[in-house]
């Protein structure tokens, strides 16, 4: 999704990155200073303003090590009303916690998920409480400087390439492109599933990669809708979009870009009432009263209402949500697919540095 640009607002952005290059260029000469821990820290992030994947690609991870390996999360927890060290559980309010922290907490209950404004008490709190960690897995911490991690995860979307974009304000980008050499992997996110090798490789150049960095692609992948409220088992109460072709269909999100998604359901079903609100927003009671209307309005017999899973978690928490709106809401979860084969490729480059680099292998640390 494109910005509109103002000229005028070139020279502030100007100044902006004058500013940003200043602190990373402390930060580089160790005038600033850096923690660097003695056990496997990868950072999940991006240097662009807006929606590059985050969430996903960080559950990814977490699937793919808490098999193996004792993991926490570490966020700053965007927008909550808190600013302390906390554990998210299953009483956790979202305004104490954020949004994506609650979902990462509901889809692995068993990890050990944590916010805090300030990042290196929020591992030493993590090592304190919980001593038997093996890997934390920052979210959205390129930008937090104060810690060095030890393996770097950078997202770019596909339709926004860092490489094409400019500073804030004028353009999305909250640093210079240069620093996407803290990356130890960059990953073009939301590309399409039908990419051909010459604009791969057409990306790849301009992308212009280090010798020690790699570059995959990944694209999104909406699974079955799953109830908001149902708490049974989501197999037996999935949402199946094959029998829904005449059904209608209230879209609400509350994210940065909701035309994929949107796009998604026009191929699945037919009467759509979109009703979009800013990223990360806070639905009030009365927005629960639009979304009753927009329902009540839909001509179709069969209807349903439809959110993100982000979204969901701040949706579940208005109790007061009455039949047959609360039945007829569900989201939808998703997830992420390596393009090309790749996968097998990225899961040997993350297992292997987090098996390398526990704090029982290490002849001394760092």
């Amino acid at each position: 999704m494109g910005k509109n640009k103002n000229i005028f607002l070139y020279p502030v952005s100007l100044i902006y990155g004058l500013i940003t290059g200043i602190r990373n260029f402390l930060y580089n000469t160790g005038i600033l200073p850096s923690v660097e821990f003695h056990l496997p820290v990868i950072c999940v992030g991006n240097i662009t303003v807006g929606g590059t994947g985050k969430t996903p690609h960080a559950e990814y991870l977490i699937g793919l090590l808490r098999e193996n390996f004792k993991v926490a999360t570490l966020s700053r927890g965007y927008k909550r009303k808190t600013r302390d060290f906390r554990i998210v559980s299953s009483s956790s309010f979202v305004s104490d916690i954020g949004d994506e922290p609650m979902q990462i907490f509901r889809k692995f209950p068993d990890v050990l998920v944590t916010v805090d404004i300030n990042r290196v008490h929020g591992v030493n709190k993590i090592l304190e409480g919980n001593p038997e960690t093996e890997v934390i897995i920052l979210d959205d911490g390129f930008q937090h400087r104060r810690i060095t991690p030890g393996f770097s995860i950078l997202l770019s979307d596909f339709e926004r390439l860092i490489v094409r974009d400019h500073m804030m304000p004028y353009g999305n980008l909250r640093e210079s492109i240069g620093n996407k050499r803290r990356a130890d992997i960059i990953l073009i996110t939301k590309s399409p599933e039908n990419i051909s090798p010459i604009q791969r490789r057409l990306i790849l150049k301009e992308v212009d990669i280090s010798p020690y960095q790699n570059l995959y692609f990944t694209s999104l992948t909406y699974k079955a809708p799953l109830p908001v409220f149902d708490n049974k088992d989501p197999v037996e109460t999935h949402l199946d979009f094959s029998q829904c072709e005449n059904c209608g269909i209230v879209l609400i999100t509350g994210i940065a870009n909701p035309l994929p998604l949107k796009e998604y359901l026009q191929n699945t079903t037919g009467e759509i009432i979109h009703l979009s609100f800013p990223d990360h927003y806070n639905f009030n009671e009365k927005d629960i009263i639009s979304i009753s209307s927009a329902y009540m309005d839909l001509k179709s017999p069969v209807k349903y209402l439809i959110t993100t899973e982000k979204d969901a978690i701040r949706l579940r928490e208005f109790t007061n949500i009455a039949e047959p709106i609360r039945s007829a809401f569900f989201y939808i979860p998703i997830g992420i697919h390596f393009l090309n084969d790749a996968k097998d490729e990225f899961d040997n480059l993350i297992v292997d540095y987090v098996r390398k680099n526990k704090p029982n292998d290490r002849v001394s640390e760092g």
